[in-house]
């Protein structure tokens, strides 16, 4: 706050020339000084007080001290301050600021005190004794040295924001599953053994999964079905042992692709899965003269778009992973000859040369070479959100975690949010984000005590993480331990524990480091921390940008920074609106030093007095 210096020339000591009536170089009324601030400011629950001031020549009586005890006086108590002590030049052992007789003296005095609530109406005034030898010649009270004190500090807000664990339910959720057909040499047939696989009957299985029958009301007859998920491709890669001709296995490789597809087919044509690879369409046609509508059923194959197929001829990167995971003899001999000779029929005629490896070879890796590699892919779309609710209402248990979190994000009634966050921190106790959240929900509704309990949940199943230790940070504050609240803030990485620092900041008087806490962020608190930090035309923009612009506590910021701006005529607007908004702070502007110096203007004094 730029401070109005009030620099007076007063009668120091009205009654002094009476008290020393009889020594003809006593006259203070000469006596300067400057207290600054003035009025006094609270800041960090501290009042600083300084006061400069000079003395005179021709002003101290050389035998005399007069010991000044500055205070602060409120109506029905005062408080004082340590004392001033002056003495003239003949004064032998004293311990004060001498005064010298023909030159003039200057003094600093500099003091803190604790602030106390009664403080915030008070003033800044001193009691002066005079003595000669150690007796008293005379006691008094000296005028007013300054208004006290500015407390726009105390306007800060508890504004801290609590931070929500997030949900991450996919709208849609992918799925699949694999399967291997294997062939014997040279053979592109599928054995039925191969079918009855526990990798190809699973993948029937979730093939077959996609769709549920609905049956008739006697229950016999299939009169259409519900999907489940839907079946998006299958891709088949089938291949052939790098053994044989190169152009055979080429074919052999393709057809093993088509025997794989072929097989699929049947499936589906037997479980009634034929919409994985055909689209019906039905067109009707009217005859004209005899009115009657006939339908024609087209039946249109999608296989190439829905299958993918790819064929490897000689399957070198397979043989060489197995190679890598064998026991062979000579495994590394086979693998260097894999890496020196890129032509593929002499890889092939140098491995048959290790006789003993490739028989080896030829039982162990080969055969596992041989096959249609089947991956289906699929997508299950999750429940509508009007299932969604009913079910969080009716059956919270049926619903995941997730689920549970993603349904209370899309619901806007507190009452209903806060029921399924409890039944989510209930059903889940190990999920961090609904004790949390259920927690959050209690901060809204000012139960302290329950959202505490339901953060300490929070941190338990999930220790140091950044949102919880955020919000036991504003537990803390709430209970007024500002020493855990700064810890809490300090071992969280939240963005959100950041700017609930400001307001620490602001309590503590460290404005600068406030404005790095809130950033380009535009709330009351931001305004506060940059007017109490000496920008008053930031601090307008600031409070004009956020949500408290048009508030009561938002005018009355104005006007507070109008005052400060010596803006008369903006402290009378913005006081009206703030009145009309909130009847209350009519009292405390009438009590508030921030429009002390403008009560005799015409256009405030109505309202600040």
């Amino acid at each position: 706050m730029k401070t109005t210096l009030l620099k007076n020339k007063f009668l120091f000591v009205m009654s002094a020339a009476i008290a020393l009536s009889g020594c003809k170089t006593t006259d203070w009324s000469k006596v300067t000084y400057t207290t600054t601030p003035n009025p006094l400011e609270m800041h960090g629950d501290t009042i600083t007080i300084t006061v400069k001031g000079s003395i005179p020549a021709k002003t101290q009586a050389p035998k005399e001290m007069i010991t000044l005890t500055p205070m602060l006086k409120w109506n029905g108590g005062e408080v004082a301050l340590k004392p001033l002590v002056f003495q003239g030049e003949k004064v032998k052992e004293g311990k004060g600021i001498v005064v010298a007789k023909k030159t003039e003296t200057n003094f600093n005095y500099s003091e803190r005190v604790a602030y106390r609530p009664e403080m915030r109406v008070s003033e800044f005034t001193a009691k002066a004794v005079t003595t000669k030898k150690d007796k008293v010649k005379k006691e008094y009270q000296l005028p007013k040295l300054a208004d006290a004190t500015v407390v726009t500090p105390l306007l800060v807000m508890s504004d801290e924001k609590p931070v929500m664990g997030k949900e991450n339910m996919p709208r849609i959720i992918p799925m699949g599953i694999d399967a291997d057909i294997h062939f014997l040499i040279s053979q592109d047939n599928i054995k039925a053994t191969e079918l009855k696989a526990d990798d190809m009957k699973a993948m029937m299985d979730f093939i077959s999964g996609s769709q549920t029958a609905i049956k008739d009301e006697k229950g016999k007859k299939t009169i259409g079905y519900n999907k489940n998920y839907d079946i998006k491709g299958i891709s088949i890669s089938a291949y052939a042992s790098p053994d044989g001709e190169q152009d055979k296995n080429a074919n052999l490789a393709a057809d093993r692709g088509k025997a794989a597809t072929k097989e699929l087919n049947a499936f589906f044509k037997k479980n009634d899965l034929m919409y994985l690879i055909e689209v019906t369409d039905t067109t009707k046609t009217e005859n004209p003269k005899t009115g009657k509508v006939t339908s024609k059923v087209t039946k249109t194959s999608i296989e190439d778009k829905f299958y993918t197929l790819a064929s490897t001829p000689e399957d070198w990167e397979g043989f060489k992973t197995k190679m890598e995971a064998s026991t062979v003899p000579d495994k590394e001999m086979i693998l260097r000859i894999l890496s020196t000779y890129a032509d593929l029929d002499k890889r092939e005629a140098e491995i048959k040369n290790i006789s003993k490896a490739y028989t080896e070879i030829s039982d162990q890796i080969l055969p596992a070479l041989r096959r249609a590699k089947l991956s289906v892919s699929a997508e299950k779309k999750c429940k509508t959100d009007e299932v969604l609710i009913q079910m969080a209402a009716a059956m919270p248990d049926s619903l995941s975690a997730e689920e549970l979190l993603y349904t209370s994000s899309i619901t806007t009634d507190m009452a209903t949010q806060t029921a399924i966050y409890a039944n989510c921190a209930r059903i889940y106790p190990n999920e961090w984000r609904g004790h949390n959240n259920l927690g959050c929900m209690y901060l809204m509704q000012n139960k302290i005590a329950e959202a505490g309990a339901s953060f300490e949940k929070a941190n338990q199943a999930s220790a140091n993480n950044a949102a919880v230790l955020n919000n036991l940070g504003i537990i803390a504050m709430k209970k007024g331990d500002k020493q855990a609240a700064i810890a809490y803030y300090g071992q969280s990485s939240a963005a959100e524990a950041n700017y609930n620092m400001g307001r620490i900041n602001i309590m503590n008087g460290k404005y600068s480091n406030a404005l790095s806490n809130y950033g380009d962020a535009n709330s009351f608190n931001a305004a506060l921390a940059k007017l109490l930090n000496g920008n008053s035309d930031a601090a307008m923009s600031a409070i004009e940008a956020s949500n408290d612009k048009d508030s009561g506590m938002g005018n009355y910021l104005k006007a507070i920074i109008s005052a400060r701006k010596a803006d008369a005529a903006g402290v009378a607007k913005y006081l009206n609106a703030a009145f009309a908004k909130d009847g209350s702070l009519k009292e405390m502007a009438k009590t508030d030093m921030e429009f002390v110096k403008l009560k005799d203007n015409e256009a405030v004094k109505s309202l600040v007095n």
